[in-house]
């Protein structure tokens, strides 16, 4: 079912997402993007540059992020904007659990147009990894 702009208002909360990452999505991820650096799979490398561990790709995460907003939507052609800026780094423990992504939403602004912005919440291990993120749909 496609959302509708009369089912919103500011204020409304999306369904919460809760995802995981392991190391065989960062490996699927390389390999499907062509983003095949080091430091997204060796924890060698990843140190010795001064991470805490291997990390999740950036876009990996604001994709997974902007997952629930399809979700609720229905629809991923409505999102008609999505800017998001990278905060922390998802750092992927080498394990069958990987990192735990929460992604809260909530509609911070409706306009007469028919789009809605919707401002996001990104956590991993209770740390806010994505600011300023947000999206931006269009609702009939």
């Amino acid at each position: 079912m496609t959302l509708r702009l009369a089912d919103v208002e500011v204020g409304t909360e999306l369904p919460e997402q809760v995802s995981r990452v392991t190391r065989a999505d960062l490996v699927r991820y390389a390999g499907a993007s062509g983003d095949l650096n080091v430091i997204h799979w060796n924890e060698r490398v990843a140190r010795e540059v001064g991470l805490p561990g291997v990390i999740a790709h950036g876009m990996l995460t604001a994709g997974i992020a902007v997952r629930a907003v399809t979700r609720w939507v229905g629809d991923p052609g409505a999102v008609v904007d999505y800017q998001v800026r990278f905060s922390r780094p998802v750092v992927v423990p080498d394990d069958d659990t990987g990192a735990e992504l929460t992604v809260r939403g909530r509609v911070a602004q409706v306009g007469e147009d028919g789009r809605v912005r919707v401002d996001l919440t990104v956590t991993s291990g209770g740390e806010k990894v994505l600011s300023l993120a947000r999206a931006v749909v269009a609702l009939g």
